[in-house]
């Protein structure tokens, strides 16, 4: 036998011996998420979908672990992070942050110790911090509701808009409604103030708006919580002169109100369903099962909501 079959013939045997050996066990996961607090019904639903990703995933996988924690503001999530990371010893976080430039650090340290990081819909201000980015369309959130608004009010009126938290996707909303705007120099858009995705936040920025301006045309309220907010300070201010009140993220109760029809100033929504926190666990959690990475971005579409297609985004079993 020759060295070149002998070399030849070994390899084999070793490689046999190889295929036999069982195979080495997954690298267990030990994955933190970290949301905001159900404070209000779009955190309920994440907070829901987040609870339900642990219980459908540590059922089907037994190398995982998945630890929630609940954060009331931005100091109060970081802390949670530094717990997470060195009593709970993740090797993978999910995180929605409550504010992007105030975790931005707080995740970037955790990422410094080794940690995969999946940020969800809130991004971050440095996207070194992060491994990977899942939300839905933010951009086409901001621009659905303004074509909606430019074509019922023939592209003239008076227009105000309550923001929610200072974050990046609500930089990227804002952009987007404005960018629309301006094809419309017969639109004037009043003001635009801050109300937290929050009904008491929006009530009292509404208030502002119908005290302030005699006569508004549309109210764009960034999130269907707020618009609720929005329409109880019209009803206490009595006003008739608003037009269109345009939420968004699709709550059962505002397509509901668009499947029957009942306030004709609410015939259509925007998608953005918080179900995207289970998708991301679930994504992020079998990824690193695999000892794989996902794509830097994952984008969840964001669709009109009307009449003719309310019916299939609407969950009347959700807490949103």
């Amino acid at each position: 036998m020759t060295s070149i079959t002998r070399r030849l013939a070994l390899s084999a045997v070793a490689a046999a011996s190889l295929a036999a050996l069982p195979a080495l066990a997954a690298e267990p996961v030990n994955l933190g998420v970290s949301i905001p607090a159900a404070t209000h019904s779009f955190m309920g639903g994440i907070n829901y979908w987040a609870n339900q990703a642990k219980k459908d995933l540590e059922k089907e996988h037994k190398n995982l672990k998945i630890t929630i924690k609940t954060a009331a503001n931005a100091p109060e999530q970081a802390n949670q992070l530094q717990d997470l990371s060195t009593v709970s010893k993740i090797n993978a976080l999910v995180i929605f942050p409550f504010e992007s430039a105030a975790l931005t650090k707080p995740v970037a340290q955790v990422k410094a110790k080794g940690t995969y990081v999946t940020v969800v819909d809130r991004g971050l201000t440095d996207t070194s911090a992060q491994d990977a980015y899942v939300a839905g369309d933010n951009t086409a959130f901001g621009k659905i509701p303004a074509e909606y608004i430019a074509k019922k009010l023939n592209g003239k009126g008076n227009v105000v808009a309550l923001r929610g938290i200072a974050t990046t996707l609500d930089n990227e909303r804002m952009d987007a409604f404005n960018s629309v705007l301006k094809n419309y120099p017969d639109i004037k858009l009043l003001d635009a103030k801050y109300a937290n995705w929050n009904r008491d936040d929006a009530f009292k920025v509404t208030q502002d708006y119908l005290t302030r301006f005699k006569k508004i045309d549309a109210i764009w309220a960034a999130d269907d919580d707020m618009a609720v907010g929005v329409l109880k300070a019209i009803e206490q201010a009595k006003r008739d002169d608003i037009l269109v009140v345009f939420g968004g993220a699709g709550a059962k109760g505002m397509v509901k109100t668009i499947m029957d029809g009942k306030d004709p100033r609410i015939q259509a929504d925007v998608s953005y369903s918080p179900k995207f926190i289970y998708d991301a666990i679930k994504l992020t959690a079998e990824a690193r099962l695999k000892g794989e990475k996902l794509p830097a971005t994952t984008i969840i579409p964001s669709v009109l909501i009307t009449k003719d297609n309310a019916k299939s985004f609407y969950h009347p079993d959700s807490p949103f």
